[in-house]
């Protein structure tokens, strides 16, 4: 694959991953309770989805709910569910008719049943729509995802059905919950903290990073702008120098 052919990014990236930090305290700077941010941030997310698909960005992965939340009071986590499964409701036509492939990634088994089956229905009724694939990441870890990837791979070949061969990056790629799409190409993450926070450790390898303090929902169309604007201002090598970048010699 051939990479940059100019110095700089000058295109749109193929693939944004988001952490929508900042719900919480965006409400209690209210004095307001922390459910309100939560539900102040799905509009947020409505207009970050409607930004990438009229803008042809591929994919777009937010990160809605990770495997260390559990670790939240359980009145937060309660009302994180019960959002999620109304969002899920309310959202799944309009997701549609805009022509969104959704797609969730993470461990569903710690989910109710109901809720469950509402994400498999989703997933079913949007699966050949074209325009975006909107990827939600739902009690997900890095970690996690390279466990059971590894887990698919020992299975597998315990089974006969995968041959016995070394383990490759190709190999793991395959078995990851992302398995066929393109790594991110832009990382954000809104509300002031900088660090990825066990979201897809392997996939961010060579992801450009941008931290805001703008919290989540805040974060509207000019902000995700500003963010694309400074990804496309950057010089990506992939491991080579600005000089084979710039002759137009890099390639993977």
């Amino acid at each position: 694959m051939s990479v940059a052919t100019d110095v700089f990014s000058t295109t749109m990236p193929r693939h944004i991953a988001i952490i929508m930090d900042g719900n919480g305290r965006w409400a209690q700077k209210r004095f307001m309770p922390r459910a309100i941010g939560h539900r102040a941030g799905v509009k947020s997310v409505r207009k970050v989805v409607e930004y990438c698909a009229q803008n042809k960005v591929e994919v777009l992965t937010l990160f809605a709910f990770s495997s260390e939340n559990w670790r939240r009071p359980e009145s937060e986590v309660n009302l994180l569910m019960a959002l999620f499964m109304s969002s899920l409701q309310r959202e799944i036509n309009r997701l549609d008719e805009r022509n969104v492939c959704l797609r969730f990634i993470g461990d569903r088994s710690a989910f109710s049943r109901k809720l469950q089956d509402k994400m498999r229905e989703a997933e079913q009724k949007t699966q050949f729509n074209t325009a975006l694939t909107l990827v939600v990441a739902v009690n997900y870890g890095g970690r996690w995802d390279l466990c059971q990837a590894a887990q698919k791979v020992i299975d597998k070949m315990a089974q006969g059905t995968l041959e016995k061969q070394p383990i490759t990056e190709e190999l793991i790629n395959a078995h990851l919950s992302t398995a066929g799409l393109p790594e991110p190409d832009l990382f954000i993450r809104t509300g002031g903290e900088q660090r990825v926070s066990n979201f897809m450790l392997w996939q961010l390898a060579y992801t450009e990073m941008y931290f805001t303090f703008t919290l989540w929902p805040d974060f509207d169309r000019r902000s995700l702008e500003e963010a694309v604007k400074s990804f496309k201002g950057r010089q990506r090598r992939f491991g080579h120098t600005g000089e084979q970048v710039l002759n137009k010699t890099v390639t993977l």
